[in-house]
């Protein structure tokens, strides 16, 4: 190293002994641009000679888990943040089993949960039945650098930091926690649905088809709770919509396919039906209809989730490229031709599936899909599955005593939380 450096000072010297001699022609400046070429050509060429090449980084790999029930954008962001920190990004997901040891039953089975898991952009790698309590064994088993979780440190059944053995060997991330939704929160609204406390939606009340019962004071307390909580505190804003965009815009020889509807707890009944939509053509614009046009049609209590939430559940699919916020209920000309629309599709179970008989028959008299079909453009795709939103809420209406207990614990831990919060910044 020494030589080097000595190396270096003499070109330095020679650059200015050039400088200070006076040139028949005047041209300082080409002896001055010679002298220090020179001098850099030989500290680079003994530099190369005695530094080894650096070797290439590998990956960073980062691990996150979660439950992933009723996935909704909290856990969306969280999967988003984890991967801004690292190349490779994990995904666990909890077996039933685990989620009921740990936190009650879950919504949704497994299966479910991990086709919603395997669809979202940001998740490179996903691993199923990983425990509620992630181990530095887990992490080097699945060669993963650390582990992260929101500010909302998870705790087990009996009541340690789920987290706390990744916090302790330095090897776990904090990101901010979402604020306004959570799988309680959506439980809570869900709860709502029960006959006699369906919103009026400017139909007027309609019945759900699910039997009515008496409720004990367990219940009237989670449902008092509910309905207070039943608003959602979500707030979206313009930079966590550009985080979640793709930020591409369909060109000229783009095959655009359109789809629409409510998405409302997106599952992953829409999931399997958009990876088919999506192969229809090059490009995937999903229109996401908004609240009011939602409830009008639907009545009762839907949507559950608003629209913001659910456009960025929609962004999160890796089949998506697009999607209109607040779109109209029937595909219009203007749509078709200002948005280069090649294909509308739909599934065989379709937004209009949700109606009974007895709905008001002049709405289902509309046909949504009428100018695309007289375009000659309308395309049908089978559905995969036949899950629908209000299966799902039938799910939580047949077991509600259960998740009335878990709601009661849950809502507990959250706002012991919410007492003690403090500023996270967001990646």
């Amino acid at each position: 190293m020494a030589d080097l450096q000595e190396k270096y000072l003499d070109g330095i010297l020679e650059l200015h002994r050039n400088l200070a001699v006076q040139d028949p022609d005047g041209d300082h400046l080409q002896s001055m641009m010679s002298a220090f070429e020179c001098a850099v050509e030989t500290v680079q060429r003994d530099l190369g000679a005695s530094t080894p090449k650096r070797q290439k980084s590998r990956p960073v790999r980062g691990y996150i888990d979660g439950c992933f029930d009723i996935m909704h954008s909290g856990h969306y962001n969280a999967v988003r943040q984890a991967k801004a920190l690292c190349d490779i990004l994990v995904v666990g997901v909890h077996s039933d089993a685990e989620i009921k040891k740990h936190k009650g039953p879950s919504v949704m089975n497994e299966s479910e949960r991990m086709g919603l898991v395997k669809a979202c952009k940001w998740a490179d790698e996903v691993v199923f039945d990983t425990p509620y309590e992630p181990s530095i064994k887990l992490l080097d088993e699945l060669n993963c650098d650390f582990g992260v979780h929101g500010d909302d440190i998870s705790t087990t059944e009996d009541g340690r930091n789920a987290y706390g053995i990744l916090k302790d060997a330095g090897r776990l991330k904090i990101i901010k926690r979402t604020s306004g939704v959570s799988t309680t929160d959506l439980v809570g609204r869900l709860l709502l649905m029960t006959k006699d406390h369906h919103l009026k939606s400017p139909k007027g009340e309609q019945d759900s088809g699910v039997e009515t019962r008496n409720y004990d004071p367990a219940e009237e307390k989670q449902r008092a709770r509910s309905k207070q909580e039943s608003i959602s505190s979500f707030l979206p804003t313009a930079w966590r919509l550009s985080a979640f965009s793709n930020n591409r815009i369909p060109s000229a020889d783009d095959t655009v396919v359109y789809v629409d509807g409510a998405f409302d707890l997106f599952h992953v009944g829409h999931i399997e039906f958009l990876e088919k939509a999506r192969a229809l053509g090059t490009f995937l614009l999903v229109g996401v209809h908004h609240d009011e046009v939602v409830n009008s049609m639907k009545g009762q209590n839907y949507p559950i989730m608003s629209l913001h939430e659910r456009v960025l559940n929609v962004l999160s699919c890796k089949w998506v490229d697009e999607v209109v916020i607040g779109a109209p209920w029937a595909v219009t000309d203007d749509m078709i031709t200002s948005m280069n629309i090649k294909v509308v599709a739909q599934g065989t179970v379709t937004k209009m599936a949700d109606f009974d008989d007895d709905d008001d028959p002049v709405n289902k008299q509309v046909d949504p899909y009428a100018v695309a079909r007289r375009r000659g453009i309308y395309q049908e795709v089978e559905s995969p599955r036949s899950l629908m939103t209000v299966n799902v809420v039938e799910r939580i209406i047949a077991n509600r005593m259960n998740f009335v207990a878990r709601n009661e614990v849950r809502g507990a831990k959250e706002a012991k939380y919410l007492q003690s919060k403090v500023f996270v910044s967001e990646t």
